[in-house]
């Protein structure tokens, strides 16, 4: 019987797991039912799960959940132990608490993106679950953990999925996945940062010595020419008496010879 039970719980949790993308380490979401049942059969939760479910699990429950035993009061103190050793899932149910089968109702909303299991005893709870599609559920059976074979909610589902007519949100996030990696989607948290421009130092072609002109360094080359200096007689009367001097001395000295 054990290892019948172990067979069908591996060919369930393969379906779930290629349809659904549910992973290991298994997040169990346990309830005041089921807590107590698992008292009451003297089951090690800790231990008999991971050996039934083959992988790492995880025993969690939320505040609503514990908010409820304790109000039960002492009847369900063992139960109310069991659950506050599991890690606490935190829910939207911050101020006003709400009882532990709606808060875990409200944990696997929108497709139940973190692949949540749900351990109850709650047949109406387990109904709800049931209309849901791709949820794992849970429930203890003559002192024995059972993992239910998928609801036909979910076969319905993946039959869908598998015609082309629905997308399952697994398949929506590898899609938005492989989007990302070749750069077809822009993720802003990706997005390229500023830089803030610092104090820029002197232009360093305004530091270069300014370079001679070539036509200047011919031009001091070449050899300056010497410039003629005109006399100019600007009296024309000095000009004339000048000659007529001359020809009186001439005249004189033609006398005397």
């Amino acid at each position: 019987m054990k290892i019948t039970r172990q067979k069908h719980a591996k060919k369930h949790l393969s379906f779930f797991r290629y349809n659904f993308g549910v992973r290991e380490p298994y997040q169990l979401l346990l309830d005041g039912t089921f807590c107590q049942a698992a008292l009451r059969g003297r089951i090690q939760l800790r231990e008999q799960l991971p050996r039934y479910l083959m992988g790492e699990t995880q025993l969690c429950t939320t505040r609503c959940v514990l908010k409820e035993l304790e109000s039960l009061g002492k009847e369900l103190y063992g139960a109310k132990l069991i659950a506050q050793r599991c890690q606490v899932r935190s829910c939207s149910h911050f101020k006003d608490a709400v009882s532990g089968a709606e808060c875990l109702l409200s944990m696997i909303e929108d497709g139940n993106p973190h692949h949540f299991f749900v351990a109850t005893q709650d047949q109406n709870l387990s109904l709800q679950v049931k209309k849901k599609p791709g949820i794992p559920l849970l429930f203890i059976i003559q002192n024995t953990v059972v993992l239910d074979k998928p609801s036909p909610k979910t076969i319905a589902f993946v039959k869908a999925t598998e015609s082309g007519h629905l997308v399952s949100v697994h398949q929506k996030q590898s899609i938005k996945k492989l989007k990302e990696e070749q750069g077809l989607v822009k993720n802003p948290e990706q997005k390229k940062k500023r830089k803030r421009k610092g104090v820029s130092g002197p232009n360093p072609l305004s530091c270069l010595k300014k370079k001679k002109k070539v036509q200047d360094l011919n031009q001091s080359s070449e050899p300056e020419k010497k410039k003629r200096k005109r006399i100019r007689i600007r009296n024309r009367t000095k000009a004339l008496s000048v000659l007529s001097v001359k020809q009186n001395t001439e005249i004189q000295c033609s006398s005397i010879v």
